[in-house]
């Protein structure tokens, strides 16, 4: 009796063989397909004149988010550029080498001072209201441990004060401090990360500024809530101290300076 033609091919078929090759092409095209999405934030990547960089994979088509509370729209990956001119100089023709500020790096937010574009508007908690708020609004709040620094001289690194603690800004669901609010000797008003200050009992130590840059940390446009851009912006220039602003620090930096300034 001949055995039907379906039978002699499925008995000479071998299905974990297939079943495995399967699995292969699947996992690849999963791990294409993540890479992929993954390229959603900070892409196209640019090289150092501007240029978009090649990738081994493409970049992504633009998908439109919705974001919460009745704050439109958002699309990425997107190609907008920054506004803003950096004040930066290559400091040689082929890429890769660092880039040197041409100006106040601090001012100018470059190099450590460096911050990111950020919207520039608060950043909100899942009920719509901003997250970060002076505790002197909020109410509801106390120093539960540690010295309390409202009240506080501020002392920089080189021993002068340029101002008093006068009220802590808190994370509010997270319920923590996040900013120390400084009242400086002209009245104007000025955050400090809480991240960078060390509280003693009798002061309040920042040792990434002199008492002299403190009155150039960027200013808030509300005396009740800070943008996300306005965190960056503050944070940036206040690390950025760490290099820019002690003259022990500067020695490397100010060596180069002088190396880039001589004629070639």
């Amino acid at each position: 009796m001949d055995t039907p033609y379906g039978w002699i091919f499925f008995g000479n078929f071998d299905l974990a063989l297939v079943s495995l090759y399967m699995f292969w092409i699947f996992f690849a095209g999963l791990i294409y397909y993540i890479q992929r999405e993954n390229m959603r934030e900070g892409y196209p990547l640019e090289n150092d004149d501007g240029s978009h960089a090649n990738s081994l994979l493409s970049v992504p088509e633009p998908k439109t988010f919705t974001l919460p509370h009745g704050r439109g729209t958002y699309a990425a990956p997107n190609a907008e550029r920054e506004a803003r001119e950096l004040a930066l100089a290559p400091t040689a023709v082929s890429g890769g080498f660092p880039f040197a500020p041409t100006g106040d790096a601090m001012k100018d937010g470059v190099g450590p001072a460096a911050y990111a574009m950020r919207r520039d508007e608060p950043e909100l908690d899942g009920h719509g209201h901003a997250k970060i708020q002076p505790m002197a609004k909020v109410g509801d709040f106390a120093v539960a441990a540690g010295r309390d620094p409202r009240g506080l001289k501020i002392m920089c690194h080189d021993m002068k004060s340029p101002g008093v603690v006068s009220d802590m800004w808190v994370d509010i669901p997270e319920q923590m401090v996040r900013y120390l609010e400084v009242t400086l000797e002209d009245g104007g008003k000025r955050l400090v990360p809480m991240a960078m200050v060390r509280i003693k009992q009798n002061r309040v130590i920042v040792n990434a500024l002199d008492s002299e840059s403190f009155k150039d940390i960027p200013v808030i446009a509300s005396d009740a809530q800070v943008t996300k851009l306005e965190e960056d912006k503050i944070s940036g220039f206040v690390a950025g101290g760490y290099l820019y602003t002690s003259d022990k620090r500067m020695t490397q930096w100010s060596a180069f300076k002088k190396i880039m300034a001589q004629p070639a």
